[in-house]
């Protein structure tokens, strides 16, 4: 799913050349080689995403069956993504530092693994989805597996600056399938919640690719922050970043957000913004470095975590505007 998706694996890798060969492994090393391939850091932020959105649309606790299976058949779901995307982009990962100690890389899995590891899990996530929740959750669950790695991966990533844009809608799917796994439909605050998410990655994701910008430029993958300046950079992470806060605000005239939702996205998000000034600002000097970049990159996976958690909260402290059609309580 996400490029809320590949941009978590921005930790630093030992040299290549300190790479070994294809070497049998244990049992141990080959399992954490395939959870590496389903990018659990990613996981985690889709997951963060995912039970605050059931957890509203219910304006409660869900039954525990819906909970896990969303939770469990929505992992699966990313990792299936995540997995496919190592195998197709498996040229470019070793010409890259950041992602040179991927399992296939490496050789700690191959190939063929990992695509019969893919499609496994990738088929069990939707069948989790369907048996533990509803068809339409199910088809949510398809839809974001193909849009990740056809759209995305496939079509998008090595032909147009604005990959991340578009491809990152495949990151938005996880509060779709939470939200139709608890009201089995799909209604106007589930289409804010995906919007907040597909205006947020662009200024979560192009920051970093400022920093890896050589990466980019060498494996020939067009990222903005490969082919833009600092200043374009920023200034589009000033424009995405005014408008994830003013559209994560949509919950209030729409009568769902109450006192918690509104004060914390209200407050995170003048920080988001504030921060994102600071950018642009700090772009326009001689001798830019990467430090703020970085700086926000961080701050908008506080930010996001933080709206979500607001919003797993706010069913119980306060009250909407107006009534809730078929909540919960």
């Amino acid at each position: 799913m996400p490029p809320i998706l590949d941009a978590q694996s921005a930790g630093t890798t030992a040299p290549s050349s300190a790479r070994p060969e294809r070497q049998k492994l244990g049992l141990r090393r080959k399992a954490a080689a395939y959870v590496a391939l389903t990018k659990p850091r990613v996981m985690e932020l889709l997951l963060v995403t995912t039970l605050p959105t059931m957890i509203f649309a219910h304006q409660g606790f869900p039954d525990v069956i819906t909970m896990l299976a969303t939770m469990i058949g929505g992992a699966l779901a990313a990792g299936s993504s995540a997995a496919f995307n190592c195998y197709i982009d498996r040229d470019i990962d070793k010409l890259m530092k950041r992602t040179e100690n991927r399992p296939l890389v490496t050789g700690a899995v191959t190939p063929r693994e990992a695509l019969i590891f893919s499609w496994t899990i990738g088929v069990l996530s939707v069948a989790i989805l369907a048996a533990g929740t509803n068809l339409l959750a199910a088809g949510l669950g398809v839809a974001a597996i193909f849009f990740y790695v056809v759209i995305y991966s496939l079509i998008l990533k090595r032909r147009t600056e604005q990959n991340i844009v578009w491809g990152g809608i495949a990151g938005c799917f996880p509060v779709l399938i939470a939200w139709a796994a608890v009201r089995e439909t799909i209604e106007w605050p589930a289409i804010v919640l995906f919007l907040i998410i597909f205006l947020w990655t662009p200024p979560h994701y192009w920051p970093l690719s400022l920093k890896y910008k050589t990466d980019y430029q060498n494996a020939e993958v067009p990222m903005l922050g490969a082919v833009a300046s600092a200043r374009v950079v920023s200034s589009q992470v000033v424009l995405y970043a005014w408008a994830t806060v003013a559209c994560s605000l949509l919950l209030v005239p729409l009568g769902w957000a109450g006192i918690t939702y509104t004060a914390v996205s209200l407050v995170a998000g003048g920080w988001f913004v504030y921060e994102s000034h600071v950018l642009y600002a700090e772009s326009q000097k001689p001798g830019y470095n990467d430090k703020k970049a970085m700086k926000v990159f961080h701050l908008s996976i506080t930010y996001l975590t933080l709206v979500f958690v607001a919003l797993a909260v706010d069913p119980f402290v306060g009250s909407p505007l107006m009534p809730i059609p078929g909540a919960a309580g």
